[in-house]
């Protein structure tokens, strides 16, 4: 009897206390947020398609295989980039052509004198040719990252393809070193030159020579050749940085970097060539007497009185300064 006591007891006991947390349980559901460490649809959305592992290797962000950013990325490489790079150099060489037609040479209206003077020395030649040939390499060479595939491969095949892009890679990788010396060169010797003043603003009202048969004056650069100067050095700067990000990839960034140091490195390659294609043809077919200047490193002094006639009149102010006279010892 005693035993049955003590279990109508408990029983009791056991009923009350499950009737005290069921009375309790409202009011610490009111307390309690149940999505707190519930995962949001839109971070739901954002790691759609993550493919994330281990690796062995000290920098463990280079185990992303692939993440939602990447098939953007994929878009703006494959389709995005081919248009701008296809509108920029295509455009730009469609209006060179069209100019060239109408407008032709830019002829000396008094034709050569004879007398030629001193423009760029044979270290101001030989740092601008050894940045003009590895852009050179460097541009087609990139440009067969971007187009190669769709246009080189079926014209000469799957082996010979893979063989030109494995040697465009290795050319490219090596010759950017030569490049951005190049480039840091040309920053140092040139920017006392190519600092803007009022003459550049003339010398852009007046069409600079190049529209029409007006010849404003300039000094030894003048603002077309100074936005060409700004834009070897910041244009080359912003590939070459950018390029080494690529070459020595997730030092300083992970895969997301990695993608935009892409980006960055592929539109402003192919804007800084279109914009070298203009260089170019007014070097060489589009001005007569502009190739000399860093063919020979002399011009005809009738091709800097028409062009340059503030540098010439610099020139010839220097050369008849009085030059110290030097008086034998006795």
């Amino acid at each position: 009897m005693a035993c049955f006591a003590r279990f109508v007891r408990l029983v009791i006991g056991v009923a009350g206390l499950l009737l005290l947390v069921s009375a309790a349980s409202p009011s610490m559901a009111q307390q309690v947020n149940p999505t707190a460490s519930s995962v949001k649809e839109q971070q739901l959305l954002q790691e759609l398609n993550r493919v994330q592992g281990r690796v062995s290797i000290p920098d463990q962000r280079s185990g992303v295989l692939e993440q939602p950013a990447g098939r953007e990325w994929r878009e703006f490489r494959n389709v995005t980039l081919r248009w701008i790079g296809g509108i920029a150099i295509l455009g730009m060489l469609a209006a060179l052509v069209i100019f060239y037609l109408s407008r032709g040479m830019v002829r000396l209206q008094s034709g050569r004198s004879g007398r030629t003077i001193v423009r760029f020395s044979a270290f101001e030649r030989f740092v601008h040719w050894m940045t003009a040939t590895c852009f050179i390499i460097l541009a087609i060479s990139g440009l067969n990252v971007t187009f190669g595939r769709p246009l080189l491969l079926p014209l000469i095949g799957h082996e010979a393809f893979s063989e030109w892009s494995q040697w465009a890679k290795y050319v490219h990788n090596y010759l950017s070193f030569p490049f951005t010396i190049g480039v840091v060169l040309i920053f140092l010797m040139w920017i006392a030159g190519n600092i803007p003043n009022r003459a550049d603003v003339n010398w852009i009202k007046r069409g600079g020579g190049i529209v029409g048969h007006d010849h404003p004056p300039a000094y030894r650069f003048n603002a077309g050749q100074k936005a060409v100067y700004w834009i070897v050095v910041i244009g080359g700067g912003l590939v070459a940085a950018t390029g080494y990000a690529l070459m020595f990839p997730f030092y300083r960034s992970g895969i997301e970097g990695m993608q935009l140091a892409q980006i960055v490195h592929s539109i402003v390659a192919v804007l800084f060539t279109a914009v070298m294609l203009a260089h170019i043809y007014i070097g060489t077919i589009g001005m007569e007497g502009a190739f000399e200047a860093m063919g020979s490193g002399t011009v005809d002094v009738n091709w800097a009185r028409e062009h340059h006639s503030l540098w010439l009149e610099e020139e010839n102010a220097r050369d008849a300064r009085p030059q110290p006279s030097v008086t034998a010892a006795e």
